[in-house]
């Protein structure tokens, strides 16, 4: 397997994690067959392009042809998106007690 190709393979496997999708939940709605999934993200069988085009769109992302001398620019802006959604569900993330006792007032 090509290392694009392998790219290609972990980049959707970490899309369908990072929405807490199963296999069967992307299956169902991208209409690829979970055993079909199952066989792409263990590089067991050539992608098609059908198969990434309706993968990527269920997992919101896009394909797009990048001219090669753009590609480095392309990469680093979508790194800067991907650090700054990281951010934001992680500040999302943080657990906050339902109630504070530095505040509360004795009845006694």
């Amino acid at each position: 397997m090509s290392y694009l190709n392998d790219q290609i393979l972990k980049s959707l496997k970490r899309a369908r994690k990072a929405k807490g999708l199963s296999q069967r939940e992307l299956s169902a709605k991208s209409g690829v067959p979970q055993s079909h999934i199952s066989k792409i993200e263990n590089g067991a069988v050539d992608l098609r392009v059908s198969s990434l085009v309706a993968l990527a769109r269920t997992l919101d992302l896009e394909l797009e042809l990048v001219p090669r001398k753009a590609v480095s620019a392309v990469q680093s802006i979508v790194r800067k998106t991907i650090n700054t959604d990281l951010m934001n569900t992680q500040r999302c993330a943080q657990v906050l007690p339902a109630y504070s006792l530095d505040n509360e007032v004795d009845d006694e």
